[in-house]
């Protein structure tokens, strides 16, 4: 039982709790052997005390047992008798007291197994807790690191992409623009060779278009845009270019006056709002979609949505409950959870619908405007 337990292991704890508990118990039935006696005799007092004694025994231990069983019979023998007296020539009464005290001896030593059994159970008890407090810090400690480790494969993403636009731009760009001022000189020199003419025309059209695949992947990998003119304008070049290549009407609701945040929130934003366009290119059906930015003087609010197919239920149950996300989920909440903020997705038949807000304090807008890099404007996509 429970309570038996529980009254076990403080009475264990407290050696002269364990006694007061003995004497006092074995007190209170010598005075209700004595009050029945006018009625039942003294033929009962042995069956009465031994309740007391398996008692102590049970919870107090060998010490408060031998005390309880000494006093009890005492008082049996004292106290309890017409004569008052330890020496009785009742056979019947030494009988009695023989018994009691031969029960007693088994009941105690059964009760000391007994404590023993639970002292061991307690110590194994707290031993196992003890290792499952390791075993959580363990596993906190390593979750933390995960997450340190995720924030920094994120921030190594980034900065590679702006490596590879870069380099892009600067070396294969240049390249290929001279290669087609070659090929554009070839073409004068060759004009009366049709079919090389028409071969060197194709060339040039076939440099011409992969110079233009070159210029929109590198600005889709970090455009330009975000750091020479901000988020608001990134976001409406990226918007018209998506919206052409999908055939996917966006409606972008974003302030002109939006202003400028921190280069890892606008990014991150940028990236959310890709994400979710191409996620609804892909999975939701929807021929429309809507992008609203708004900002207070503590949070940014990005909202997407769409009028698709949405999430499936057991999908989005997974996601609630267990975590269980596809990468581009994962990476967007890893993204906002990087810059204090939350995520939330809504989804049903009718459609889906993402909210992220990010927090932002008095000194996160950039006014000093002068160490933003100068590069190129983009093309349209």
């Amino acid at each position: 039982m429970p309570t038996g337990v529980a009254l076990s292991a403080r009475t264990s704890r407290n050696v002269v709790l364990r006694y007061i508990l003995a004497i006092t118990a074995t007190l209170i039935f010598l005075l209700a052997c004595r009050s029945l006696n006018p009625f039942v005799g003294d033929n009962v007092t042995y069956i009465i005390l031994f309740p007391v004694v398996a008692f102590v025994a049970w919870y107090c231990g060998v010490g408060p047992s031998i005390v309880t069983i000494v006093l009890a019979w005492s008082g049996a023998m004292y106290w309890l008798t017409p004569n008052h007296s330890l020496y009785t020539s009742n056979p019947a009464r030494s009988i009695g007291a023989l018994a009691f005290l031969f029960a007693s001896t088994v009941m105690v030593a059964l009760g000391e197994a007994r404590r023993r059994d639970n002292e061991r159970l307690r110590n194994a008890q707290g031993e196992l807790e003890n290792r499952v407090r390791e075993r959580t810090a363990e596993l906190d400690l390593a979750n933390h690191n995960l997450r340190g480790m995720s924030a920094r494969l994120l921030q190594l993403q980034d900065e590679e992409r702006r490596r590879i636009a870069r380099e892009l731009h600067d070396s294969i760009g240049q390249m290929l623009a001279a290669l087609s001022m070659n090929l554009s000189g070839v073409q004068a020199d060759l004009n009366r060779l049709t079919k090389t003419a028409v071969a060197i025309t194709d060339s040039e059209d076939l440099v011409q278009e992969m110079c233009k695949e070159v210029r929109t992947i590198s600005h889709l990998l970090h455009p330009p845009l975000l750091d020479e003119a901000g988020l608001s304008s990134a976001l409406r070049w990226y918007v018209d270019g998506f919206s052409q290549r999908s055939k996917i009407a966006v409606d972008l609701d974003c302030p002109n006056d939006f202003g400028r945040l921190p280069r890892e929130m606008e990014t991150a934003i940028f990236r959310l709002v890709q994400e979710c366009l191409t996620n609804i290119h892909r999975h939701s059906g929807s021929a429309t979609a809507k992008i609203r930015l708004h900002h207070s003087d503590h949070e940014v609010v990005v909202e997407v949505e769409d009028k698709g197919n949405g999430i499936p239920a057991e999908k989005l149950h997974q996601m609630a409950s267990a975590g269980i996300a596809g990468v581009g989920i994962t990476g967007m909440r890893e993204r906002v959870r990087q810059l204090g903020g939350s995520l939330e997705i809504n989804s049903s038949d009718t459609g889906t619908a993402i909210v992220a807000r990010l927090p932002i304090s008095e000194s996160s807008t950039r006014d000093d405007l002068s160490s933003i890099p100068e590069t190129s404007s983009p093309a349209a996509a």
